[in-house]
């Protein structure tokens, strides 16, 4: 019932499209400057980038996602008439041990998966240990990367999954296209540069890990939680010169650009650790009926297909919720 939750509020074609302008501004800006920036102009932004000092580029960049997450909650409240709950999940309340059991997942697969990997190839990853940067560097990271992952997945998996699925009628089509369009506004970043396009693959399939959980689980707890632990893993744990955001990490990798081995590891991470996460996750919340959670369509309340539209008082809409819930 996750997507279901956009019938509570007001779905006016003009609020909805106001709203997603707003919220994707920033990447839309991002990536018409990749699009119209020539190949000397980006290495000069991302060489300009690099010369900043670690813990101010780190601010710089995740700063204005403290912004954008409050307007898009205020927008959905206000302009939308909509509780910040029926954006989060379709629980009667947002279920915080699950967010905090996701983020605990990804930390403890990250230390396990790096230990591994140094252990069975050290070379090129050096101590970058600093306990006054790295103390200043938790702060700012507990601070200000909820604001980031909670505008990532609150706009993806939350108001766009859920705006696109009742225009759709289905859950196939949000959860295909907004992990697309999660992978294309990350495209400006770094690590695609250096890298390829290719890397589209470790962002693509990320959302849709994200959505897969939103969808199964009915709420988007899970996603907040493990894409927090998987970013604050990727500022603490270990850092390089062709990153995205450079950080006074624990480690650091010493090669000047990205090795084969980097990509295939991302290959990798999406085609063997991403669905041992979906079988932890479905095993301890027994997650069933796939195929309809993930493909199944996305039906009105009776009391809305009765008077075919969402404009009505929300009495009547949490109480349709309530029998619906009742039975599961």
């Amino acid at each position: 019932m996750y997507i279901e939750q956009a019938y509570k509020g007001d779905n006016t074609t003009w609020k909805v499209i106001l709203t997603t302008i707003v919220a994707t501004g920033i990447f839309i800006a991002n990536f018409v400057m990749l699009f119209f920036m020539s190949p000397e102009e980006l290495e000069m932004t991302y060489e300009m980038m690099k010369s900043m000092p670690p813990m101010l580029n780190l601010i710089l960049n995740l700063a204005p996602f403290v912004v954008l997450v409050i307007l898009l909650v205020l927008m959905v409240i206000f302009l939308h008439q909509r509780s910040f709950v029926s954006l989060t999940t379709a629980r009667k309340k947002i279920d915080f041990s699950r967010i905090a059991f996701a983020t605990g997942l990804i930390i403890v697969l990250s230390l396990v998966m790096f230990g591994i990997g140094y252990y069975m190839a050290p070379e090129g990853i050096e101590w970058n240990f600093k306990p006054m940067k790295f103390a200043i560097l938790v702060l700012v990271s507990l601070v200000l990367f909820p604001f980031q992952i909670g505008f990532e997945e609150y706009l993806f998996r939350g108001y766009l999954m859920q705006q696109i699925g009742i225009l759709v009628k289905n859950r196939w089509f949000p959860l295909i296209l907004t992990s697309v369009l999660f992978g294309l506004m990350h495209s400006a970043n770094p690590e695609v540069a250096e890298m390829g396009f290719i890397t589209m693959i470790f962002y693509i399939g990320f959302g849709l890990l994200m959505g897969i959980m939103t969808l199964m689980d009915d709420g988007i707890e899970l996603a907040l939680g493990f894409h927090l632990g998987n970013n604050l893993m990727a500022a603490l744990l270990i850092t390089s010169d062709w990153s995205a955001i450079q950080t006074d990490a624990v480690f650091k990798n010493t090669a000047e650009s990205a090795s084969d081995g980097v990509l295939q590891e991302l290959i990798l991470t999406v085609v063997i650790t991403f669905p041992i996460v979906l079988f932890i996750l479905a095993k301890k919340y027994k997650w069933s009926n796939w195929k309809e959670r993930l493909t199944g369509k996305v039906t009105p309340p009776a009391v809305l297909q009765e008077t075919g539209h969402s404009g009505l008082d929300n009495s009547l809409i949490e109480h349709d919720y309530s029998k619906l819930n009742d039975n599961g």
